[in-house]
């Protein structure tokens, strides 16, 4: 998410924006009760008055206000997530093998890629990122874009902004929905993203929207919900722009020499891929590492119990999407597997 949240514990449908799902990668359901006890200082109505108010002067047409606030109420199954949302303590092989590596999301990911590789080759000319990266990332973040999210993203970036632990930042993204509105890009009712407002296949904040996402398919709109192409090509301008290396890998799995200690290990340093094989480092299968790769640093999962990888450039751009190491590595381990 670029700017974007470290409001999960990178779950599926938890990309560009902050996103709600359960383990089973399935997103919440929008649930709304209004009666709830509410922390903020005015009146939902009033707020919404002030937001209708302050979207006019920043040019947004009243037609385009009064249709993404149709409706529109306090939601409280978005603040229910929101509170709940700190990150949890799922060990890093489950989340791996249960979630986001799992067998079913591999195969689905091989058959997308099939599916679409005219596509992504014409992506990839254009932007120069990996077709394999993008296919992860439309897997992990959307079931390759079967599962987008249900809510009314007005709304729920509304509840956030009046009641929510980071007001400013929400309201911000809700005049940056409202913008989307106005340039015609969806209309109000298809507006729907997951609970906190992360929009379409690529799970984009609207702001991220507004600089990253593309019409790749030159119809005129940049239609991340339902183009594909426009999904897709947001994603690899997304990778583009923050700093991909065209050629370059993530990062592997590796075997640490004798003696090595995952309390100890230093994974700030970056090296020649070299000097880690003077230092004993194999590949995953025991094999040499090569000698002549991109520099590297060590990565440790989060709550794993033992996986060592080395990770390169390409790594810290997949963490710009969603910062968590987890996230990043899962990413990275589909994205060998799906192409």
């Amino acid at each position: 998410m670029i700017k974007r949240r470290t409001l999960l514990a990178a779950l599926p449908l938890a990309g560009c924006g902050a996103s709600a799902t359960g383990p089973s990668g399935t997103a919440a359901a929008p649930g709304q009760a209004p009666a709830f006890e509410s922390v903020a200082s005015v009146p939902f109505d009033r707020f919404v008055e002030g937001v209708k108010t302050e979207a006019r002067r920043r040019g947004i047409s009243a037609g385009t206000v009064d249709a993404a606030f149709a409706g529109v109420r306090p939601n409280q199954r978005v603040i229910e997530l929101d509170r709940r949302q700190a990150e949890g303590g799922m060990p890093w092989e489950e989340y791996r093998d249960r979630i986001m590596v799992s067998p079913t999301r591999v195969q689905n990911g091989r058959r997308m890629y099939a599916e679409n590789v005219d596509l992504l080759r014409r992506v990839e000319q254009r932007y120069r990122v990996s077709p394999r990266v993008i296919v992860a990332i439309w897997g992990v973040e959307t079931n390759f874009g079967g599962n987008t999210g249900g809510f009314g993203v007005v709304e729920a970036l509304a509840t956030l902004a009046w009641e929510g632990r980071r007001a400013s930042y929400f309201r911000n993204e809700l005049f940056a929905a409202l913008k989307i509105l106005e340039e015609g890009h969806i209309r109000a009712d298809r507006m729907r993203g997951s609970w906190a407002g992360a929009m379409g296949q690529p799970q984009f904040m609207p702001s991220n929207f507004e600089r990253l996402a593309v019409d790749f398919d030159g119809d005129g709109r940049r239609d991340i919900w339902e183009s594909r192409a426009d999904a897709l090509g947001s994603i690899a301008h997304y990778f583009n722009r923050n700093g991909w290396r065209d050629g370059e890998p993530w990062g592997r799995e590796v075997r640490p020499p004798p003696g090595f200690s995952l309390s100890g290990a230093d994974t700030e340093a970056r090296r020649p891929l070299r000097d880690f094989a003077r230092m004993g480092f194999r590949d995953a299968n025991g094999g040499p590492l090569p000698t002549d790769g991109p520099e590297a640093s060590i990565v440790l999962p989060s709550r794993g119990s033992g996986q060592v990888f080395l990770g390169h450039h390409n790594l810290r751009v997949i963490r710009r999407y969603n910062s968590p190491v987890n996230y990043g590595l899962a990413v990275g381990l589909l994205s060998d597997r799906v192409g």
